[in-house]
């Protein structure tokens, strides 16, 4: 069958089309920040062709979205509007990517840390 506009207000239910997500671009992280971290993980006079920098940019945007939205599901249950690193610590552990959560952790921590000195303010949050 078909696409049908009768029952959804107008809008097609052609996923594929963006209809109903957010436009590409908006799902990704910009490509000039993607590419920054790329060239520092190489020696100087490496290349990087356009078709590795959007490789990785979908990747690493896919796998932030997989880890946020666990997250989200948690702060959801527990009837939370806000994501913190230790719901996003809590999800990669959850989703198998425990080998990176103690270096996380670490790092969570001592960001908390300056973060505290410098603003006197709490720890990073998201609100989705």
């Amino acid at each position: 069958m078909g696409d049908s506009d009768n029952d959804s207000g107008g809008k097609s239910n052609n996923f594929s089309r963006g209809d109903s997500y957010p436009k590409e671009q908006d799902r990704f992280l910009p490509i000039a920040n993607v590419s920054r971290i790329m060239k520092k993980a190489l020696p100087a006079n490496a290349k990087i062709s356009k078709d590795a920098k959007e490789t990785v940019q979908e990747c690493v945007s896919e796998f932030i979205s997989f880890i946020t939205g666990e997250a989200s599901d948690k702060c959801q249950r527990e009837k939370r509007k806000t994501i913190n690193g230790d719901d996003l610590l809590w999800a990669m552990t959850t989703l198998g990517f425990e080998e990176y959560v103690e270096p996380l952790k670490i790092y969570l921590q001592r960001f908390r840390e300056l973060e505290g000195e410098r603003t006197g303010l709490g720890p990073p949050v998201f609100n989705y």
